[in-house]
Order: C-alpha cells, then structure tokens, then sequence
C-alpha cells in the first residue's frame, strides 16, 4: 500500500476495546459499603473519566462522610489494589465483539495502529487479553498531563505514529473523547449511544455495525 494511503487509527481502551467500568464500580462499591455508604450504578456513571481522589471526595460526600487525610490516600490505595486484582484475572474472552477483526483488517491494510487512554494500566490490560502486539504506539495515563476533552493523548498519538493529525481516526465511547478527537482535528467515531455521541462524524453501536468496506473508504479517503 503507498505510504499516501497510511491512516493512522486511535482506539480508546476502556468501553472500545474491553469494558473494565465493571471493575472500578465492584472496588468502589466495595469500598464504598465498607464505610457504610450505598453505591449505584448510577453513581458509579458519574465516576467515569473522574480521578482516583476525585471519586473518592464524591462518594463521602453521597454518604455524609469525613475521614482524615491519612484513612484518604489509604482507601484509595485499597480500591487500586482491589481494580488491579480484578485486571490481572482479565483474558481475551473480555476483548469486545469484533474488535479483533477490526484491528487485523487494519493490519493487513499496512494502517497505523495507536492506544490513547487516560489508564495508568493500559499496557497491563492489552497483554491479559492479548492484544499488545497489534498496537504500533501506546499513549496512556502515565505519559499525558491533560485530561480528555484536551486533545494531548490524541495528538502525541499521532505523533508516535508519526501520521498527520488530518489523516487520524478516533474510536471513542465518550462524549469527552470526541470531544478531544475533534480538537485534534481527527475523524472522530463514536462506539456506543447516538443520543451521547452526536458530536461524533460516525457514530456504531459497536464494532458489528462497522463493516470492513467502511473501513477500506476511509483508508482511500
């Protein structure tokens, strides 16, 4: 394939790739009735793209609670350790539908292939369930500053893959990392809720919905 044709595609992690929400809200939750405070579903939602201390402060203050600095950073700590135990369990029965041919399309197509996440535990996570090899670059949450809608994680992506922003692709699940993908000038493709996702170019509801032959008119583009 000419070098004219080489796109650069940025896939999102968590809720694209694999879905980990589940085991942030089962530390959570976890934590959470520890201190004798209820946790929904609901309000694990509003946790999502929210930092470790960020969550923390949210779910005392559902539950009426104080506690002091040092109790602080040690439950959070607990909920880390708790989150990584679930992830070291992970395995490739976690990958979401179709991911796998999505990326091994783009892969026979000699396309650039890039991770932006905002996770610590990004690179752990592909190797549980035995996608690492099929990344040409990874962006995560230990090399960027800026959380998404900024578009950093996305731009130094491009940068890794050494793609011009205009010739980038974005999958993403939330609004925040359209958002970003749109900043950076990207193509930005949602994977989930229309309803959510509007400020997307495409939006699927999963990978099922997005055909090869899409895929092949983007790489002409």
């Amino acid at each position: 394939m000419s070098q004219t044709k080489r796109k650069g595609f940025i896939f999102d992690l968590d809720g694209v790739i694999v879905d980990t929400a589940k085991y942030h809200f089962l530390a959570w939750k976890n934590l959470a009735e520890s201190l004798g405070i209820d946790f929904t579903e609901a309000q694990n939602e509003q946790l999502k793209g929210v930092s470790r201390v960020r969550s923390l402060e949210k779910i005392l203050s559902w539950g009426n609670k104080e506690i002091p600095s040092e109790e602080f950073d040690r439950l959070m700590a607990k909920k880390n350790v708790e989150y990584l135990l679930y992830i070291d369990q992970m395995t490739k029965a976690e990958i979401l539908p179709d991911v796998e041919r999505v990326l091994s399309f783009l892969e026979e197509q000699n396309q650039a292939i890039a991770l932006g996440s905002a996770s610590k535990n990004a690179q752990m996570i592909l190797e549980k369930v035995g996608l690492y090899d099929k990344f040409h670059a990874l962006v995560d949450g230990n090399n960027v500053s800026k959380a998404k809608p900024d578009p950093e994680v996305f731009l130094l992506g491009a940068e890794k893959l050494g793609v011009a922003p205009s010739n980038c692709i974005v999958f993403e699940d939330a609004i925040a990392g359209i958002q970003a993908a749109n900043a950076a000038q990207m193509m930005s493709i949602g994977i989930g809720s229309p309803e959510v996702l509007g400020e997307a170019n495409y939006v699927f509801n999963n990978f099922t919905d997005l055909s090869n032959e899409f895929l092949a008119s983007i790489i002409a583009d």
